[in-house]
């Protein structure tokens, strides 16, 4: 009979476990979070073997440690785990397991492995690796069973049955996170999107989604308070071949399930109060998998921009038409005058006549020469004369110009007398200062002063044209550059110009290498233009551009001779380039094969590169992004594309400079310079608490005493005060430190950061000069910032 009981007992003890197995498995398949599914496993493996302490490890794609979550320990027993001395070696041992193991002595297991025997860990253990589809996604492991028992053969079925659940609610779970993400990425692409989307349920008949664009679209055709959505209930569609569709009589869910694919193409949306829309149409039915429409997205442009330019074209023709007219109308009745008049005109009278006609001659040449820069800075092909020139004399020279031209407001010059020399196409910079205090004369009072000031901004002067006029609003200020753009100030009856001033002033500043701004507070306080243009060492004297003179100054910037690599596959380019730096006494080493420079690098060390946007089979870009070595000597893009975003683009690829074509050789001259004089580094010594970094003479201190480093360490050290205030991530430090571009291996630079840091007393979890930023880099404090 007590046999009979006894079987009772472990039928019903067995029934329990199953029925707590059900429910654990039940509930981890219930959820797609990872965090969630790995947790729940964990309780309920170490509830069902009685474990005293649940530990599951996952693995991302390079075998790295993904998830750690832990059940019985808590938050300071999880840490210390995670950061045991011999962690890395201890993981990547269980990592590997090829199948269950059961051990009564953990501790006695690892010592005979090598491994300190830590009686701290466990003596039980059961662990097994987790599978999905036979690819290893990580380890479960059991440790200390209650009472200080060994488990089981039941337990370590109980732990394969669960790791096997986990792998699959693992691979679930993480595929359902990486949908969600995909995803939300497309509904952002979408939302963001510059056009607007519109996707439609075809069986409803109604507005599945709407993107940002689309809302704001069609906010023009609401009334307040409407919403987007509720157009579909009064618009009226008329296509391009006439055809008009009013979507109050006709029901959308028809219209819908009958769409067919449409592409590009012009329509009209109107609602009932006359308010109309043109927009640029296309349409794609998404169909069933039994040919029936389920959905249909629909793109729309809203063609009003394109309308205004137009109108703006149209308005700037209009506006030439008038300007030629009128000078014509006074040459063509001066003229007229002259030859037809009945009776001999006095000398006097002549000369009055002759006089018009030479004036409006002169204003016609203008603007025709405004048309024609335009032209060439829309097709990248103004010319500049660079030659050293003394910005006050430029000065001078525009305000006279403007004077005799007949402006009326004080001109008030305000340069500094230590500016340096700048490096300057002298007629075009008169251009831009006189396109510069006309527009300020045309939008101030009369009696106002207009004020022209510079300063020194590194290798650039910043000069300054300002004016005590209306203002101009802040949302025009982005668009005044552009051609035929307004300022929005009220127009005083003083010439509206040709709409090109500012636009060209913009093009030759760019053509310089500058570039140009606007500043005002809004309504009332006046604005201020200001543009940039190269500056030139003060110590040189001003000269007439010679080909001895270019020699010279070359040979003043660089010191000894300089090997200049130049690489562009136009012969024309190499002949023009070599020609100026071997007059200057340099050795120019000349290629058009992308694929040996490597080579070349290697072979003669040069000190500067000019550098081809475009070359066969790549682009300069992509080649300074793929030679380490090209990262540890100044390199200057040449070009004739001058976009920003180009310009931008190679910038951040960390060349020192950006040289549009065509160029002059002094204008070659002052980027190389530039480039050199930039790359010698900061002549002021590095100084934060008591360290100290004497760049001149590769020299460290700390508190007065010097400090030895190797010079991979002072390169380092170095590297990292450059670019203080700022992260130096390790892909950075790899390139500009040891030549390499190694993104992902870290850990020479972090031996070097524990080097420098042990001979500079720094601790790294209290740090005083190097501070590291996790997964990133590292940085280094900004002089003057405390």
């Amino acid at each position: 009979m007590q046999d009979f009981e006894e079987l009772g007992r472990e039928v019903q003890a067995l029934r329990d476990r199953l029925s707590r197995l059900s429910d654990a498995s039940l509930r981890i398949s219930e959820s797609l979070d990872v965090d969630t599914v790995l947790r729940d496993v964990a309780e309920s493996t170490r509830a069902l073997t009685g474990a005293g302490r649940a530990v599951i490890a996952t693995m991302d794609g390079s075998g790295g440690l993904r998830d750690f979550v832990s059940a019985g320990l808590s938050a300071e027993e999880h840490g210390r785990l995670l950061e045991l001395p011999y962690g890395p070696e201890l993981w990547a041992y269980l990592r590997e397991l090829p199948e269950p193991l059961r051990l009564g002595d953990l501790a006695a297991h690892l010592g005979s492995l090598g491994f300190p025997e830590d009686r701290t860990l466990a003596r039980s253990f059961l662990g097994t690796p987790i599978r999905h589809r036979g690819k290893r996604v990580g380890g479960f492991y059991l440790v200390d069973k209650e009472g200080g028992r060994e488990f089981t053969k039941g337990d370590e079925e109980v732990l394969v049955l669960f790791a096997s659940h986990a792998g699959a609610a693992i691979a679930n779970a993480r595929t359902h996170r990486d949908e969600q993400r995909a995803r939300a990425d497309l509904e952002a692409l979408i939302d963001t999107a510059p056009v607007g989307v519109v996707v439609f349920d075809a069986r409803s008949g109604q507005v599945a989604s709407l993107n940002r664009e689309g809302r704001r679209i069609l906010k023009d055709l609401c009334l307040p308070g409407q919403l987007a959505e509720d157009l579909l209930e009064v618009l009226r569609v008329r296509r391009a071949d006439g055809r008009e569709v009013a979507l109050d009589r006709t029901p959308l869910k028809q219209l819908l399930s009958d769409a067919a694919v449409v592409r590009v193409e012009e329509i009209v949306l109107e609602v009932p109060d006359g308010r109309k829309l043109n927009t640029l149409i296309n349409a794609t039915p998404i169909h069933s998998e039994q040919g029936e429409v389920e959905s249909v997205v629909v793109t729309l442009q809203d063609l009003t921009p394109l309308e205004e330019v137009e109108v703006l074209r149209a308005e700037f023709l209009g506006m030439v038409s008038h300007e030629l007219q009128a000078p014509l109308t006074s040459i063509k009745g001066s003229a007229g005058t002259l030859l037809g008049a009945s009776t001999a005109l006095r000398p006097a009278e002549m000369v009055q006549f002759f006089r018009i006609i030479d004036e409006q001659a002169d204003h016609m040449r203008q603007l025709i020469g405004d048309l024609l820069d335009a032209a060439h800075i829309e097709a990248g092909r103004l010319s500049v004369a660079l030659e050293p020139a003394d910005l006050a004399a430029v000065v001078d020279q525009a305000r006279n110009l403007y004077v005799s031209g007949g402006g009326t407001n004080p001109v008030l010059i305000d340069l500094p007398p230590d500016l340096p020399h700048v490096l300057a196409d002298r007629q075009r910079i008169v251009q831009v200062l006189g396109n510069l205090l006309s527009n300020a004369a045309r939008h101030s009072p009369r009696s106002s002063p207009v004020r022209v000031t510079a300063e020194q901004e590194g290798v650039h002067v910043a000069v300054s044209v300002i004016d005590e006029g209306p203002g101009i609003p802040a949302e025009r200020l982005p668009h005044l550059f552009r051609k035929f753009a307004r300022s929005a100030r009220r127009d005083r009856g003083r010439g509206v110009g040709s709409g090109l001033g500012l636009a060209i002033c913009k093009g030759m500043v760019e053509a310089h290498g500058g570039r140009i701004w606007a500043e005002s507070a809004g309504q009332g306080p006046g604005a201020r233009f200001t543009f940039t243009i190269p500056a030139l060492d003060e110590a040189r004297p001003v000269v007439a551009a010679a080909p001895s003179r270019v020699a010279r100054e070359l040979r003043a910037g660089a010191g000894d001779a300089l090997q200049v690599l130049v690489v562009d596959d136009d012969p024309n380019a190499l002949l023009y380039a070599r020609g100026i730096l071997e007059e200057a006494g340099h050795r120019a080493i000349v290629t058009g094969d992308p694929d040996e420079v490597p080579l070349l690098l290697e072979t003669h060390r040069p000190d500067l590169v000019l550098l081809d946007l475009l070359l066969p089979g790549t682009d300069g870009i992509e080649l300074m992004q793929g030679l380490p070595a090209l990262a540890d000597r100044p390199v200057i893009f040449m070009s004739a594309y001058g976009r920003d975003e180009t310009i931008a683009r190679a910038l951040e690829t960390g060349a020192a400079d950006y040289l549009v074509k065509p160029f002059s050789p002094t204008e070659l001259v002052a980027r190389i310079k530039a480039a050199l004089r930039k790359r010698a580094g900061p002549a002021e010594p590095y100084r934060v608490g008591d360290l100290a970094i004497h760049y001149d003479e590769r020299r460290v201190t700390l508190a007065g005493q010097p400090v030895e480093l190797t010079a991979t360490e002072y390169d380092l050290l170095s590297a990292l005060s450059a670019n203080a205030g700022r992260v130096s991530s390790y892909d950075y430090l790899l390139r500009r430190v040891w030549r390499s571009r190694r993104a992902g291996e870290p850990r020479i630079v972090r031996v070097f950061v524990k080097k420098l840091r042990d001979k500079l007393g720094d601790d790294a979890r209290n740090p005083t000069y190097i501070f590291t930023e996790p997964r990133v880099g590292y940085r280094m404090a900004r002089p003057g910032d405390g």
